[in-house]
């Protein structure tokens, strides 16, 4: 038995690798521990959020499911960041996930060259002949064949989870660990390290008494993840807010010494994630807070238990009980499922290429939490770039990859490969230095034509957004044209204009909006969609600093892409100091604007790699001349 693609695991990041290598007709093998959890969201039961969401609608641009699943299992729709520049908005929806696992597997199971096998992968096969990965020997002992595999395993590789000092080998909620997977990967040669996630304790709804909680609505015209979305919404469902206060703080501090993570036997190891940190963790870094915020959210339409987001916790099971009715509203509160901390082994990602393949074992991609990242979305899109390079190299064909000035997606990978990580890493749009580029509104026109030209979004859908394109751009030479009347623009309640303007000028001023102009000149916009003069207002807004950003990278591309030879020895490169030479042997990057990157490695020896480059390729043309 043989595929072309075996992907082991079948979350987030597996269930965007399995289509996309699929694509062309590609047989694709998704090997999963229990396949009634397809598409699981252990956490939190939501999708997107700021940066998050622009991932998510990059992987749509690009063919991707995790938008289109979000829109058929979302119940209530939320744009973040409103009162801020559009560049950093952020689509985000709570999802019933039982609704979400069932469009997850629908999509796997109808697409006719995906097959789902129920069992563990236990060995990577590789093969001297081929110099790689060959295929995969499962728990039951199964030997499958395949040019190229992918590894998303989550948090399954000798999953740990801690609550108090009961300590249970599984994977997520309780599932199966995969116990041997790992120490077969490292006997290849490829690094492991351990980190730790966590999930607060799931809670009886018809216990809580919502009644005296803030309520959080959704948006009243609530936007849609994927482009194709062509349905209403559901946007039904409501959260609630509460927060921690002195007696809840008196209950983990007095019992901190029960904590795995700070007790006197302490038994985690692995670093946790720096922005979504347990509530113990929260208390020891911010005890001086009086309460910490927290959100009630449900987990599906049709089912009792709710999650209480940002109350992750290892402490025991009874202190938990203690600690979640010492909250408001939250007094004969039951608990369904205890929170727990898990902690699992992850790969060093400054092993892989950009392509997410690995730079030790030739045919082996790596995708999702084994990389060193949380969330679903960073997961999701790994997978999709793993896949997708997948099929490509089956096909020998260039690869796919994402530059940091392309797509959040870009960011991820990048920042991944060239400076690795210590602790799970998550996207914000800090770390995106052109986010003014990279707007959630803006992923299909950045990214489907890439899509497109690959055959991975079909030209049909290209066409149709093309078209959406061409009529938002006569949108916007309408507001260009448009004069704004100085007598009627003065009558109302904005910063006066000396005399008659353009609209596009006026538009660039803060907190005027397209519905602004309209009421105060005769420009017509009710021809164009809502998503279309969104778009139209931010383009215009934003494109004096684009211009500047584009210009900038314009003129550090000539240098950003030029390709460094795999075979390059940096301790020939005389110039390097010993640090730099010392990482860039070990990162191995792959392009110059990659090794600007890594840590400790300056532009001045950036410079020296520059030199000894220009120098060897002037050597070979002199002796080829």
């Amino acid at each position: 038995m043989g595929f072309d693609t075996i992907v082991v695991g079948a979350g987030h990041a597996g269930a965007e690798a399995a289509i996309a290598a699929a694509k062309y007709g590609h047989s694709v093998l998704v090997i999963t521990g229990n396949i009634e959890f397809i598409g699981e969201m252990p956490c939190n039961p939501a999708i997107g959020g700021v940066a998050k969401g622009n991932i998510v609608r990059e992987i749509d641009a690009l063919g991707g499911i995790m938008a289109k699943a979000a829109d058929k299992a979302g119940i209530q729709f939320r744009m973040l960041n409103k009162s801020k520049g559009s560049a950093v908005w952020g689509p985000r929806c709570q999802t019933d996930r039982f609704l979400y696992r069932q469009f997850i597997r629908e999509q796997l199971e109808n697409i006719e060259n995906i097959t789902i096998l129920q069992d563990m992968a236990a060995e990577i096969l590789t093969d001297e002949k081929i110099g790689g990965a060959s295929g995969v020997l499962t728990e039951n002992g199964r030997k499958i064949d395949a040019k190229t595999i992918i590894i998303t395993a989550g948090t399954f590789l000798n999953g740990l989870a801690h609550i108090g000092e009961n300590q249970i080998v599984c994977g997520r909620n309780g599932e199966l660990a995969s116990t041997k997977l790992s120490g077969s990967i490292q006997k290849l040669g490829i690094k492991a390290g351990r980190l730790k996630t966590g999930t607060p304790a799931r809670i009886d709804k018809n216990t809580i008494n919502l009644s005296i909680l803030p309520v959080q609505k959704g948006d009243e015209n609530p936007q849609p993840f994927s482009f194709s979305t062509d349905f209403p919404l559901n946007n039904s469902a409501v959260c609630w807010m509460v927060k921690t206060n002195a007696e809840t703080h008196k209950i983990i501090l007095d019992n901190i010494d029960k904590s795995p993570l700070y007790g006197k036997n302490k038994t985690i190891i692995g670093t946790g994630p720096r922005y979504c940190p347990s509530i113990e963790d929260k208390l020891m870094r911010f005890g001086e807070r009086e309460g910490h915020s927290l959100f009630v959210e449900p987990e599906g339409l049709h089912c009792r238990e709710m999650y209480i987001n940002g109350f992750s916790t290892s402490l025991p099971a009874d202190v938990q009980i203690r600690m979640v009715q010492s909250l408001e509203g939250f007094s004969k509160a039951k608990i369904t499922k205890a929170a727990y901390a898990i902690e699992y082994d992850y790969f060093d990602p400054t092993q892989l290429s950009l392509t997410l393949e690995s730079k030790i074992v030739p045919n082996l991609f790596f995708a999702g939490q084994i990389n060193g990242t949380s969330g679903y979305e960073e997961a999701a899109g790994q997978g999709l770039v793993a896949g997708t390079n997948a099929m490509l190299k089956i096909e020998e064909k260039e690869p796919f990859i994402l530059r940091r000035d392309e797509a959040y997606i870009g960011v991820l990978i990048d920042d991944l490969v060239s400076k690795g990580t210590q602790e799970p890493y998550r996207m914000f749009t800090a770390r995106a230095e052109h986010r003014l580029i990279l707007r959630q509104d803006n992923c299909d026109e950045r990214l489907m034509s890439k899509a497109a030209e690959l055959g991975i979004v079909s030209r049909e859908t290209y066409e149709k957004r093309q078209r959406i394109w061409e009529e938002k751009d006569i949108l916007k030479q309408k507001i260009h044209d448009t004069l704004v009347l100085a007598e009627v623009w003065n009558n109302a309640e904005f910063e006066k204009i000396k005399e008659n303007t353009h609209a596009d000028k006026i538009l660039k001023r803060p907190n005027i909006t397209i519905a602004d102009i309209v009421e105060n000149s005769d420009l017509d916009i009710s021809e164009f969609s809502e998503e279309q003069c969104l778009t139209a207002q931010s383009d215009i807004l934003y494109e004096g600093f684009v211009a500047k950003q584009k210009e900038a990278i314009a003129k550090t591309a000539r240098f950003e892409d030029t390709k460094i030879p795999k075979s390059l020895d940096f301790n020939k490169i005389f110039g390097l100091s010993a640090e730099s030479r010392e990482k860039l042997n070990r990162h191995k990057p792959q392009t110059i604007g990659q090794s600007l990157r890594i840590s400790g490695v300056t532009p001045a020896d950036v410079s020296v790699i520059l030199v000894y480059l220009q120098q060897k390729t002037e050597n070979v043309e002199k002796l080829q001349g």
